[in-house]
Order: structure tokens, then sequence, then C-alpha cells
């Protein structure tokens, strides 16, 4: 199996994200936009193809190196980072609290969901 159509559908679908978000000028990230566009053509498929099962297995495999710009550029911007310490920590710790919330009352209203739709179940 080829990786190519599965690389190419990923690069098409950012190409079309990139062009909505400056066609309609919003403040989203076209890459965002790209991957929507993809969840949206994959449930309408109803399967992951194997080109693109290929090629995204790979960048999984490799994820840990796109860590390395980003490990690169805490050690050129140390002097910045530890002038302003207090308020990205203070950034951190709080938007992962919220992330954390918002994970929690999401999957306590899904399995109340999950749990009332069972008992009609069972009962009728």
């Amino acid at each position: 199996m080829h990786a190519l159509p599965g690389i190419s559908l990923i690069l098409l679908c950012q190409l079309a994200g990139e062009t909505f978000v400056q066609l309609l000028e919003i403040p989203i990230p076209g890459p965002v936009v790209g991957m929507l566009l993809m969840l949206a053509g994959l449930v309408w498929h109803g399967a992951v193809p194997q080109s693109l099962r290929l090629v995204a297995d790979t960048l999984l495999r490799y994820l840990a190196l796109l860590f390395v710009p980003a490990g690169v550029g805490l050690m050129v911007h140390f002097e910045l980072i530890g002038r302003d310490w207090l308020a990205i920590s203070l950034a951190l710790l709080i938007s992962t609290a919220l992330a954390i919330a918002v994970t929690l009352l999401l999957l306590n209203l899904l399995l109340k969901r999950n749990t009332s739709r069972g008992g009609e179940r069972d009962g009728g």
C-alpha cells in the first residue's frame, strides 16, 4: 500500500482549512479547520482509508520528534520565560484545572446519560 494518497489527503485538508480561514477571515488556525474537515469526511465515509492509516501510524510513531522544536524554543527564550515564570505557571495551572474540570463534568454527564438509557432498555 502506498502512502501518497494518505499524505495527499492530509495536505489537501490542510489546504482547504487554510483557504477557508483566509476567505472567511475567521480567527481559527487553518490546520484545525482542516482537521475538522477531515473528521467530517471520515465520519461520512465510515472508515479510515488504509493509505491514511499508514501515514497516521508513521506520524504517530515519530511524534516525539515534533516536540524538539518546542524544547529548542524553551531554551532559546529561557530568559524571557524566567522573567515571566509566575504568569506562565499560573496560566498553565488554571488551564489544566479547567480542562480537567470540563472533562470530569462531561464524563459525568455522559455516564448519567448512558446509565439512564441502559435502564430504559432493561426495564422495557
